[in-house]
C-alpha cells in the first residue's frame, strides 16, 4: 500500500515470553547502525549538484525511488533515453493477493512520477508526463527551464509513511486547505473525513476489511514474504517492510518467518488499526475519475503531492487502505461516502506525531533497464 499498504508485525509481547535467548536479536547492533546510515544516505537531497546528461537522469531516478510503494516492493523500472525517462512496472515485484488488478502498482508508479517531476524542476528541467495506453509505459520528456526548488522537492527526503500513533490534535483550516490544493486535480477528488463520529464509521469498514484479509492465507503469506525481520535482512534486500519502521524489535529471519502466522493475529491487528485511526486528526480519501491505469497514475501523483505537502508542514501520514483493497467491502464503503458509481482509490490518515525510522531503497543501478 503506494504505497500503497503496510501491516505492522506484532512481535513484542510473544517474544518477551520467549526469554533471554532472543535478547541479542532484539538489541541494536552493527546491522541496525548500518541500516540507519544507509537510509540516511539514500534520503539525502540537498541542493542539485548535477545539471546534465546521464548523471542528471540517474539523480532524478534516485529521487523517484524515494516514493512509496505497496509493501515497499519498489515495483518500478526506469529507462534512460535522450532527454527522456520511461517508467514501467517491474512485473517480478507484483503482489497479487493484496493487489489483484495491479491498482497499487500504478498508483506507486504515479508516486514515483511525481517525485521525478518535482526533482526535474529543481534541476532545471520540465518533465512532461504521458501514459501510453498501449503498453502502460509512463514517458517523461525533459526540456530545459529555469531551476526552481519547490517546498515539495525539499520534502522528498523527509517523506515517510509514519505507521505509529499520532497525538490526536486537529489540523488548522489553513493546513487542511494546503493539503487539499496539493492532493487534488481535475481528475482526482480528495475527500476529508474528520470528527470522531465520521471517523468511527470509516473504522468499521477498516476492521471488516482487515479481518477478511487476515483470514486469507494467500494474503498472509504474501505479507510475510515482504517483511524484513531485522536490519541485516533489510540491508541485504533494500526493500520490504522492515520491523524498525514500525518500532518492533528485530528477530532472526528464520524465527520471524516460522512464527509469523502465529504472531500476526486478528484481535491485536484490529486493535492497532482502531488505536491509530482514533489518534489521527482525520482521513483523506482519494477518488480517481475512472478505473484505468492512467487514472491510477494520476491518483498516485496527487497522493504524493499531498504527502510531500504534509511533510513540509510537519504533518505525518500513513495508509489505511484495507477498505479499498477488499472488493466486497469497497462498494459499501464507497456508498457510505456518497460516492455513487465511483471507486475510492486510497485511504490515508494524517496528524501530528513523531518520525519513525525510514525504509530502505535499492540502489539506482538495480532499477535501471
Amino acid at each position: 500500500m503506494p504505497p500503497l499498504t503496510r501491516r505492522q508485525f506484532v512481535v513484542a509481547a510473544p517474544l518477551a515470553a520467549a526469554g533471554a535467548a532472543l535478547a541479542p536479536a532484539c538489541t541494536p547492533g552493527p546491522d541496525a547502525v548500518g541500516r540507519a546510515a544507509a537510509a540516511e544516505r539514500q534520503a539525502g537531497a540537498g541542493s542539485p549538484a548535477v545539471s546534465a546528461g546521464a548523471a542528471l537522469q540517474r539523480e532524478l531516478v534516485r529521487h523517484a525511488t524515494l516514493a512509496p510503494s505497496s509493501h515497499n516492493t519498489q515495483c518500478w523500472t526506469f529507462g534512460l533515453g535522450e532527454d527522456a525517462i520511461v517508467l514501467r512496472a517491474d512485473r517480478t515485484r507484483l503482489c497479487p493477493a493484496v493487489d489483484p488488478d495491479e491498482h497499487h502498482v500504478w498508483v506507486s508508479l504515479g508516486c514515483a512520477t511525481e517525485n521525478l517531476v518535482q526533482a526535474a524542476l529543481a534541476h532545471g528541467r520540465r518533465a512532461e508526463v504521458r501514459v501510453d495506453a498501449t503498453d502502460g509505459a509512463i514517458r517523461l520528456a525533459l526540456t530545459p527551464v529555469t531551476a526552481t526548488e519547490s517546498p515539495l522537492f525539499r520534502a522528498i527526503a523527509g517523506r515517510q509513511c509514519s505507521r505509529n500513533d499520532y497525538d490526536g490534535r486537529a489540523l488548522s483550516a489553513s493546513d487542511l486547505a494546503s493539503l487539499e490544493r496539493a492532493g487534488s486535480s481535475e481528475a482526482v477528488r480528495l475527500l476529508f473525513v474528520t470528527g470522531q463520529p465520521a471517523m468511527e464509521r470509516v473504522l468499521a469498514y477498516v476492521i471488516e476489511a482487515n479481518t477478511a484479509q487476515m483470514a486469507d492465507p494467500l494474503f498472509v503469506r504474501e505479507l510475510r514474504d515482504w517483511v524484513r525481520f531485522n536490519g541485516a535482512e533489510a540491508l541485504a534486500t533494500g526493500d520490504g517492510l522492515s520491523s524498525a519502521t514500525t518500532g518492533n524489535p528485530a528477530v532472526p529471519t528464520w524465527l520471524g518467518r516460522a512464527a509469523f502466522g502465529w504472531l500476526y493475529r486478528r484481535a491485536p491487528e484490529n486493535d492497532k488499526c482502531a488505536r491509530q485511526l482514533r489518534s489521527s486528526a482525520g482521513l483523506a480519501v482519494f477518488v480517481g475519475r475512472s478505473v484505468d491505469r492512467a487514472s491510477w497514475v494520476e491518483v498516485g501523483r496527487c497522493y504524493e503531492r499531498f504527502a510531500l505537502q504534509a511533510t513540509a508542514l510537519g504533518i505525518r501520514t500513513a495508509f489505511l487502505n484495507q477498505p479499498v483493497e477488499v472488493a466486497s467491502v469497497r462498494e459499501p464503503f464507497a456508498a457510505s461516502l456518497g460516492l455513487a458509481n465511483a471507486r475510492p482509490d486510497l485511504v490515508v490518515r494524517f496528524g501530528h506525531g513523531p518520525l519513525m525510522p525510514y525504509s530502505l531503497r535499492r540502489p539506482v543501478p538495480s532499477v535501471l533497464v
